[in-house]
């Protein structure tokens, strides 16, 4: 019966009966013939595949590499979620997982907790920052990839998981069984007060209800009347787009457009307008974005620069304005496909990349300029489509160098920030919390240790100008040259270490700052020492300034969106 089923013939049938009559109300007859032949062929070769190579197959990845790069033809939003993925799809659009609520890191051989939310399981069995971890439903965790403990760890809510550990400042262990519980991710949103009674509110990604965590950190902010208000979307990914326009409509009076999508067919002509009252729109606002700022958070600064209710700082955005719907599958599955693009209120349509023009190398090519259109907002401003969200006041934000993600990528803050928790159970309060020149010393003293050496891109480049030339038989004629120049790169790592001593302390500083105040702390750190945020502070203090910039009209300047490809 099963090999009947499989057979060519059947699935032609199948096609036919089941599968043509839907295809028929969106295609004409070459269509639909393109449609059968081709999937009679896929299952031609499929069941050769499955029926002789030499090798079984495994069927399930094959054919999810096969619907993979399919996908992977269109655009990459046009995804499939299988079932084993299901979980990483659900923490992303809502923010909640079932766990203990902690971050792992390998070091040394050893498993630690680097970093824990507040009243989470973690936090409440004394998983605290720095306690390692030593095994997991009984399984000895240095034999394990961080992959695979955190499966371990991860389960459904309710049940539980047994958990080995060194508390953090103790040498004993202690096996605890945890109850695993939804965690949210706690810094999603995150508000505080800054100098000049300035207000802030950091969104990390558009989830499930964060336009409701979002009102409620601007209501408790103007109990404590805030004079002006940032909104900071940088390095936000985007999310959903409805919390995108309750967001903005904490802005902006009821019954305004915000967004509205078009696509193939009239069905996804839709027009999103505000359905509530706002909670202020008079307070001088700021959104900040970045290159990293996408989608949803593009939806929010592109229609409240639109409708002229908030300057625009920081970097041009990442430019997606495609729209994404969520279709079930069989078996637990999904699949998110594009379906629109996006508009904001003035008509324009910030997507940079065409995917349907590329080169001849596949590689997809950003709008040209010579396509790029000027847009008007509400106060006749003149804003451009195709390019992302240009902002209204560009800041320039400090570049981290490498040596410093280097530092990071090996633990070696973390490493110092455990020793130096080690020996002190309390600090001063986060604002007021700073490290002196001999820390400093002990932690370059630590890189000696444990013989840091920075493989930088310097580095690389000599080690194959090396093996370049010996395969062309002159290093011995150099070699003298290339050992003097490579020797020298160790005084350029100490240079490089003393040129970026501010950032190290600031890196050190917040990796110590986690072993006493968690994650809310390194918030708080982050914002304090943030120099576009500075910047955002001055600008809002002068409110002529922000009347100035959302009433005046310039000649128009377009956007630089060079035709190059990547």
């Amino acid at each position: 019966m099963f090999r009947h089923i499989r057979s060519n013939k059947f699935w032609v049938v199948w096609v036919l009966i089941f599968v043509l009559p839907v295809f028929y109300f969106f295609y004409d007859d070459n269509d639909l013939f393109e449609i059968t032949k081709n999937l009679e062929i896929f299952n031609s070769v499929y069941r050769n595949i499955h029926e002789s190579y030499i090798e079984k197959p495994k069927s399930g990845e094959l054919i999810k590499t096969a619907i993979d790069a399919m996908l992977n033809s269109l655009d990459p939003y046009t995804t499939y979620i299988s079932e084993d993925d299901i979980e990483d799809y659900r923490f992303q659009t809502t923010g909640v997982y079932a766990g203990i609520g902690g971050a792992l890191e390998k070091m040394d051989g050893k498993l630690f907790i680097t970093e824990v939310y507040e009243n989470s399981p973690a936090l409440e069995n004394g998983l605290v920052p720095g306690t390692e971890i030593i095994a997991v439903n009984g399984k000895d965790v240095s034999k394990l990839s961080l992959n695979e403990i955190t499966s371990l760890i991860k389960g459904e809510a309710g049940t539980s998981v047994q958990i080995k550990f060194i508390p953090f400042r103790s040498n004993s262990p202690v096996e605890k069984t945890i109850v695993r519980n939804e965690i949210k991710s706690q810094t999603n949103v995150f508000s505080s007060i800054l100098k000049n009674n300035i207000g802030y509110i950091r969104l990390q990604s558009f989830t499930d209800n964060c336009a409701s965590e979002v009102k409620k950190s601007l209501l408790d902010l103007k109990k404590q009347n805030v004079q002006g208000l940032i909104l900071d979307l940088r390095d936000n990914p985007g999310g959903l787009l409805m919390e995108a326009i309750q967001i903005v409509n904490l802005f902006v009076p009821k019954d305004v457009e915000v967004v509205f999508t078009k696509g193939r067919t009239s069905n996804w002509y839709k027009s999103y307008r505000t359905l509530e009252n706002p909670v202020d729109t008079e307070v001088p606002l700021i959104v900040l974005v970045n290159e990293n700022s996408a989608s949803a958070s593009e939806i929010v600064a592109g229609a409240l620069q639109d409708l002229d209710r908030a300057v625009i700082v920081g970097s041009r955005s990442f430019g997606k304005g495609l729209v994404q719907n969520t279709i079930d599958l069989p078996y637990n599955t999904k699949m998110k496909i594009t379906i629109a693009k996006y508009y904001t209120p003035s008509g324009r349509c910030i997507q940079a990349l065409d995917y349907s023009q590329k080169d001849k190398n596949g590689r997809v090519l950003k709008v040209p300029d010579s396509l790029i259109t000027a847009f008007k907002t509400k106060n006749g401003r003149i804003v451009y489509d195709g390019a992302g969200i240009t902002p209204d006041v560009i800041t320039k934000p400090e570049s981290i160098s490498n040596i410093l993600i280097d530092l990071n990528q090996q633990n070696l803050f973390f490493q110092f920030a455990y020793q130096y928790a080690l020996k002190r159970a309390t600090i001063p309060t986060v604002k007021d919390f700073s490290l002196t020149d001999k820390d400093l010393d002990d932690f370059f003293k630590l890189l000696k240790d444990k013989k840091y050496v920075y493989h930088s891109n310097q580095e690389s480049i000599l080690k194959e100008f090396k093996v370049s030339a010996e395969n062309d038989s002159i290093y011995a004629e150099v070699k003298k040259e290339y050992e003097e120049l490579f020797n020298s790169l160790s005084r350029i790592q100490e240079k490089l270490l003393i040129k970026n001593v501010r950032y190290i302390r600031e890196f050190l500083e917040i990796n110590i700052i986690n072993f006493y105040y968690y994650s809310k702390g390194k918030e708080e750190y982050i914002v304090l020492k943030d120099n576009e945020i500075d910047q955002c502070i001055q600008l809002l203090s002068d409110k002529t300034k922000i009347k100035e910039i959302l009433t005046k009209i310039e000649p128009p300047k377009k956007p630089f969106n060079s035709e190059k490809k990547f």
